[in-house]
């Protein structure tokens, strides 16, 4: 048997969802992928599908295994890169994964700056809202804002974040400054999405009922709002980097913020990852280490 092939069918056929729609992807007939599957169980002593005629299903030593396979393809794809080169040389082409506003604000000017110095890299950049699977979306690094879940990954803290409450110096100057939590409910507030929250936390367990006058969609909505002198509203503070720097937005409330939140460059290469993850990684940690907005 040919693990390393099985190992690669199996990866395929759990991602998949269907014997067939793998053999599509590998291209390969579908008994040809039964079969491996079958030899790679029948080596490992224990059933890793549960099989209908619709669709296949992981058992629990299935999950697991998916777990330890998927690791054994990346080193085994970093191996062959090592190989190739590219572990010395920076090359092909770098995935990358952040949040919008954390990306157009922070990781944009980072990228261009790493296409200058390493011209035999592209970059294709993902800047969504929502935490991207490395694995299964093909990632080579993420930013990640928040307590790490995937204890898997590979982590380098970069900087902090925290929650802070702003408005413009207009609203400001208008309603008076904010000087303790209680006092928000006394001023124009400004929510975020149409299910916004309507009591915003503060340190030593403080929490404070608000009723949004206006609530936007967006991030970038809100903050907008805000800078138009329309209400105090609350984000995360790299969110309003630009805007604290040119003065378009002042923080209140500052000394009752909660502990501030860490932010991480993650990736699941191992000790043989790619030059173009390794230089890629320093210096973004060296970049986002040296802003005073994210620490």
């Amino acid at each position: 048997m040919d693990q390393l092939r099985a190992i690669q069918t199996f990866v395929a056929v759990a991602e998949a969802g269907t014997l067939s729609a793998a053999a599509r992807a590998l291209s390969l007939s579908p008994p040809s992928v039964t079969r491996l599957v079958s030899d790679l169980e029948a080596h490992l002593g224990t059933a890793l599908l549960h099989r209908t005629t619709r669709a296949v299903t992981l058992t629990e030593a299935g999950l697991a295994y998916l777990h330890d396979a998927r690791n054994i393809l990346a080193a085994v794809h970093s191996a062959d890169d090592a190989a190739r080169g590219a572990h010395e040389r920076p090359q092909g082409t770098l995935r990358v994964t952040a949040s919008v506003l954390f990306g157009q604000h922070y990781i944009l000017p980072i990228i261009e700056e790493y296409l200058a110095t390493y011209p035999d890299v592209s970059v294709e950049a993902l800047f969504v809202d929502r935490v991207v699977s490395l694995v299964d979306e093909g990632i080579d690094i993420a930013v990640r804002i928040g307590a790490l879940a995937d204890s898997s990954l590979i982590a380098a803290r970069v900087g902090q974040i925290r929650w802070a409450v702003c408005g413009s110096q207009d609203y400001i100057e208008r309603r008076g400054i904010a000087q303790r939590p209680e006092d928000l409910t006394k001023h124009d507030v400004i929510g975020y999405g149409t299910h916004a929250p309507k009591r915003w936390n503060f340190s030593n367990g403080r929490s404070v009922t608000v009723e949004p006058r206006l609530s936007l969609s967006t991030v970038s909505g809100t903050i907008e709002a805000a800078k138009r002198g329309m209400g105090l509203t609350r984000v995360l503070s790299y969110q309003i980097g630009p805007e604290l720097e040119s003065g378009g937005l002042h923080t209140v409330l500052s000394e009752y913020e909660n502990e501030p939140v860490p932010i991480h460059l993650v990736h699941a290469e191992g000790p043989l990852g790619s030059a173009k993850v390794r230089t890629f990684k320093e210096l973004a940690a060296k970049r986002l280490r040296g802003d005073a907005f994210l620490n």
